[in-house]
């Protein structure tokens, strides 16, 4: 079973950037459908990205739209989150998410949680004003 690691959050200012890697275990990375998510204190669990295994395929929130790229390094069982001009609001823990089923499974909607098997701890992303 996939274990999965997030690393590259911080503290930055308004407008700065960020990237956010997850590094999964196990020999199958490719196979897996990988998530982002956030949650900020008091508020539930929120979608921001996907990819599908083969990272030809990708879905961004639109709150993130513009600003947040994602990518996966199949080869280095890693996906990325690249967080551009980065705003207060931004400010949560990001988790990783994985999901053995393809992209495009019937009843797999990407951005409900519910859709993933597979969590990060999580990682702080701080956006001071």
């Amino acid at each position: 079973q996939v274990q999965l690691v997030e690393s590259g959050g911080g503290l930055v200012q308004a407008g700065g950037s960020l990237r956010l890697s997850c590094v999964a275990s196990g020999r199958t990375f490719s196979s897996y459908t990988m998530g982002w998510f956030r949650q900020a204190p008091g508020k539930e669990r929120e979608f921001v990205a996907a990819i599908s295994g083969s990272g030809g395929a990708t879905y961004v929130a639109d709150s993130v739209k513009g600003r947040f790229t994602v990518s996966r390094g199949n080869a280095k069982n890693t996906v990325y989150l690249q967080m551009n001009n980065l705003k207060p609001e931004d400010t949560a823990v990001y988790y990783c998410a994985a999901d053995g089923a393809p992209w495009g499974s019937r009843g797999r909607e990407r951005s409900d949680p519910a859709s993933y098997n597979r969590w990060g701890q999580g990682t702080q992303v701080t956006v001071s004003s």
